[in-house]
């Protein structure tokens, strides 16, 4: 195994560095554990963060996302991590870079494929159900997915609950209490809709819930972008051309960077 530095990756959460910094902390201490030896794991937050559950603010936070993408390349990041489940900005950071893209969502559901035949998939409120649902046919995985479920619990309740013993068991509680029936279709891997859950849950090693797994989401996607950094290396490769990917014009990265729109 190499031991030299293979690189950083930027790791873009969708929280604020400030009045989530707890949070934060508790990512990087996550992403430093399962990170390989030759890879460093860069948390960044975004200010405001996605405290509001609307389409608008998930636009919002994608363009914000572009941008920090852009950046993240410039700064010599060997590959750009989407945090957040819904992944907004997905298709245009990997259309826009030259560096390998990975997204939370996408990463954590095809890591569930090669664990289960059947997936389900539990969201942090009920309005993402909809969004999920397009994001499984978006990925081509509708055939896998029995049904999306949601919980429904903001942001200050998951801080709560990563210090408080008994708000983590009233979280644990409502998720479960959502994943039986996504059990009861036949769903063999659970996948935690958010990054939140996901690193809540990950101080319980083989979670299972009546024999169905919960996907470990934060390690998932951390190795996604270490293999994609590797086979990048490898072959020069970080996404196809031909359509869904095709390269955006340095035009249009201009115009996206200025301030005349």
């Amino acid at each position: 195994m190499p031991t030299e530095i293979e690189g950083r990756i930027w790791y873009q959460s969708f929280v604020d560095p400030e009045q989530q910094a707890p949070y934060i902390s508790r990512l990087q201490a996550m992403l430093d554990l399962v990170a390989a030896p030759s890879f460093r794991f860069e948390v960044h937050g975004l200010t405001p963060p996605d405290r509001h559950f609307s389409a608008l603010t998930e636009l919002r936070c994608a363009m914000q996302t572009v941008r920090n993408a852009i950046a993240a390349e410039r700064a010599g990041y060997r590959a750009y991590v989407i945090g957040h489940f819904q992944e907004p900005g997905l298709t245009e950071c990997r259309a826009t870079l030259d560096i390998p893209v990975t997204g939370l969502g996408e990463a954590a559901l095809l890591a569930a494929c090669t664990l289960g035949r059947k997936i389900g998939l539990v969201t942090i409120d009920p309005i993402f159900i909809p969004w999920h649902e397009e994001q499984v046919g978006r990925h081509g995985l509708e055939r896998r997915v029995v049904g999306v479920r949601a919980i429904r619990v903001d942001i200050d309740a998951f801080m709560r609950a990563f210090d408080d013993e008994a708000a983590y068991r009233q979280v644990r509680a409502d998720f479960i209490e959502q994943v039986r029936p996504l059990v009861g279709a036949g769903a063999e891997v659970i996948v935690p809709g958010g990054g939140l859950p996901k690193l809540l849950f990950a101080r319980e090693k083989a979670f299972a819930i009546d024999g169905a797994v919960v996907l470990h989401g934060i390690a998932a996607v951390a190795k996604a972008a270490e293999s994609a950094v590797s086979l990048h290396a490898l072959t020069g490769i970080a996404a196809s051309r031909a359509a869904a990917y095709r390269k955006t014009p340095a035009a249009a990265v201009e115009e996206f960077e200025s301030d005349r729109w």
